[in-house]
């Protein structure tokens, strides 16, 4: 089964999907690239994040496009696919009145670990998602904390080289969010597995990813590392202690792309330019008699990016 396992093979790529149902398209022409680590499936709700982690399951196919995952082909190679690949679905529709340990046992059943290896791997990953003494006690009794954490364990319990997690922090609280991020990326870090997470939360994104994918109306619109994607911009913010019309103008004289916002400025110099902004913005505020409360380099971040291709 041709699984990748060098480090430099991307673990799921994407060219062009379509995926429409009726006349609404879900996916309209998604194109990326996901490497090893944990990467953040960033969008809205209906982006059509959903939709793509059931094409990579091989559950529904692209109408367009070319899907590979650890380099197969999931619309032909499904069941293979499956194999090595745990997903923890948003809803809790479980059955409530089964036991967690025997939902986890099942499901790896259902991946092909035979029955005595899928009992052993059931209470392993109960016990390493915190609820080792809570396994035996039935789905339907448990806490919305607690009933992710057992998707959480059935979708790491047959040993898969990718997960998909879908919404994992969804209906928790602060408090159970931080914990269940860090269990994530504990994980991930002790397993060495790679994870696809899907969220509407930038914090989550932030907080644990290596990368993100970001989602709107059907399309990625920006991908990447998140070192890559946020971070200094070249610019600067200057906050000032009265009104920033005069250095404003100051600046535009001397080729400061200047923005006013309240009474700080951000600066950006042209392209290619040598401009030394620290230096040119305390000049300015020397001739214009301005005094400057807060000076800092400035930073994109990724808010910027999801409210600028949001828009």
């Amino acid at each position: 089964m041709p699984v990748v396992t060098s480090p430099a093979d991307p673990i799921v790529t994407g060219a062009g999907i379509v995926k429409r149902y009726g006349n609404r398209a879900a996916l309209d022409g998604a194109s990326f690239t996901i490497n090893h680590g944990v990467t953040g499936l960033l969008g809205a709700n209906g982006a059509g994040k959903t939709t793509l982690f059931g094409m990579l399951l091989g559950l529904h196919h692209p109408d367009e496009g070319q899907l590979s995952v650890l380099g197969m082909d999931p619309r032909r190679s499904g069941p293979q696919v499956r194999t090595v690949v745990g997903y923890s679905p948003e809803h809790h529709s479980l059955p409530p009145d089964i036991r967690a340990h025997d939902l986890v046992r099942h499901v790896a059943e259902v991946h092909g670990l035979p029955s005595r290896d899928a009992t052993a791997r059931a209470s392993d990953a109960l016990w390493q998602v915190g609820l080792g003494e809570e396994r035996f006690r039935p789905f339907g009794t448990m806490s919305t904390g607690q009933k992710q954490r057992v998707k959480l364990a059935q979708a790491i319990a047959h040993d898969p080289k990718l997960v998909l997690l879908d919404e994992p922090t969804d209906g928790l609280d602060p408090v159970q969010r931080d914990d269940m991020l860090a269990l994530i990326r504990r994980i991930s870090a002790e397993f060495g597995l790679d994870v696809i997470l899907s969220s509407h939360l930038l914090e989550e994104i932030e907080r644990i990813c290596d990368a993100a994918v970001i989602v709107a109306e059907g399309r990625v619109v920006r991908s990447g590392r998140l070192d890559e994607l946020v971070g200094r911009d070249g610019g600067v913010s200057i906050d000032l202690d009265r009104d920033p019309t005069n250095l404003a103008a100051w600046l535009r004289e001397r080729g400061v792309n200047v923005d006013v916002v309240g009474l700080g400025l951000q600066l950006t110099r042209p392209s290619g330019s040598p401009i030394a902004l620290h230096d040119l913005a305390r000049d300015g505020a020397v001739a214009c008699e301005v005094g400057i409360r807060r000076m800092v380099d400035s930073t994109i971040r990724l808010e910027d990016i999801f409210l600028e291709v949001s828009a």
